[in-house]
């Protein structure tokens, strides 16, 4: 194994993939436990409290102010991510990996996106992250409900899964820039530098992947009518995740992007033109037009293929995020004995029992 610290930015550089040890990314001792007062789910709620993550002395200091001001700070980083029963386990490991490579992580703002109605998720994230700034913003299945097309792998059915069509619509006006992530990742670097990258005239910034076989991502059947392929006319289309992603939400608004989304999701209910859920609406209206974003911040695909969940390595080269995007999720097989080399890593930011 052989990995290199870049300067103060816990910046990674991985030659060997097979990952047996990261003693620096270790959390710190664990605290007391947290648990819901509801019996019956303490086997999810059982997470021990996060350390307090203060700002460096550099950091820019704003005055105490209520949430609905701080929503509106542009200065922030806002980072938006998804929240749900299933998946919580890895949202929790994510933001904790967020927080301790931040440089100021009294200066990020977090907007979940939930459809969840039984279980209030905003104390039990409160007591977890005592310091932490955020939002849980409701989104209604039913709003794609009837616009989801079956996949080849049921949780890509999932309505949460498009919340990120909807960004525009759910958080406030003033906010003009997210960075969304899925919650199958982790950082290992300060996600600020991730804020700053340059989207110039792009709406969406997001590593992308040229060498990928384009044509895979949509059916025969889309390849074979002109109507559909002639979508990518005067563009070089390439593969991106959605997984990571930085969004102008004031272009985004301007050029009305969820109306284009749900066009081609509504194609596909009908002529059937792709299987990968709510990737191919992306690829369709942004492949070729994104701002491209070094691939150090979206190592993904860890979780393997999206059937058998296999173990993957990493490429070669420097990494700043880590994405178990697939059908394997990290704190399924560390549960199962079963687990990859590099969900080990992963586990170093799990707060989970």
């Amino acid at each position: 194994m052989a990995w290199i610290i870049e300067n103060s930015r816990f910046m990674i550089a991985i030659s060997i993939v097979i990952i047996l040890a990261y003693p620096f990314l270790q959390s710190c001792p664990p605290a007391e436990a947290i648990k819901s007062s509801n019996s019956d789910h303490v086997p999810l709620f059982n997470y021990r409290q996060s350390p307090n993550f203060k700002n460096s002395p550099k950091c820019t200091t704003f005055p105490i102010s209520s949430i609905a001001t701080k929503i509106c700070n542009p200065f922030l980083v806002h980072i938006s991510m998804t929240l749900d029963t299933e998946f919580l386990r890895g949202s929790v490991a994510a933001i904790h990996s967020i927080l301790q490579h931040s440089h100021c992580p009294e200066n990020l703002f977090f907007h979940f996106i939930s459809s969840d109605t039984a279980i209030n998720l905003e104390p039990h994230l409160g007591k977890i992250f005592p310091l932490l700034s955020f939002k849980i913003y409701y989104f209604n299945p039913g709003i794609v409900q009837n616009k989801i097309s079956s996949s080849i792998r049921q949780t890509l059915e999932h309505p949460l899964n498009y919340a990120r069509n909807y960004l525009a619509e759910l958080l406030e006006p003033c906010v003009e820039r997210v960075i969304y992530l899925d919650s199958d990742i982790v950082l290992v670097d300060d996600i600020s530098n991730l804020w700053k990258a340059s989207l110039g005239l792009s709406t969406v910034g997001s590593p992308q992947y040229c060498h990928a076989n384009f044509t895979n991502y949509f059916t025969p059947k889309f390849w074979s009518h002109k109507k559909f392929f002639r979508a990518f006319h005067g563009r070089k289309p390439c593969y991106f995740n959605t997984g990571v992603m930085v969004i102008d939400l004031i272009k985004w608004r301007k050029y009305r992007y969820t109306k284009k989304l749900e066009r081609w999701m509504k194609i596909q209910r009908v002529h059937r033109i792709y299987e990968l859920g709510s990737l191919p609406p992306f690829l369709l209206v942004f492949a070729g037009k994104i701002a491209p974003i070094d691939q150090r911040w979206n190592q993904h695909g860890l979780g393997g293929d999206n059937l058998s969940g296999s173990c993957r390595n990493i490429h070669a080269g420097p990494v700043s995020l880590l994405h178990w995007s697939g059908g394997g999720k990290p704190w399924l097989r560390l549960d199962s004995g079963n687990s990859c080399p590099l969900d080990e890593l992963w586990a170093r930011y799990d707060l989970h029992g």
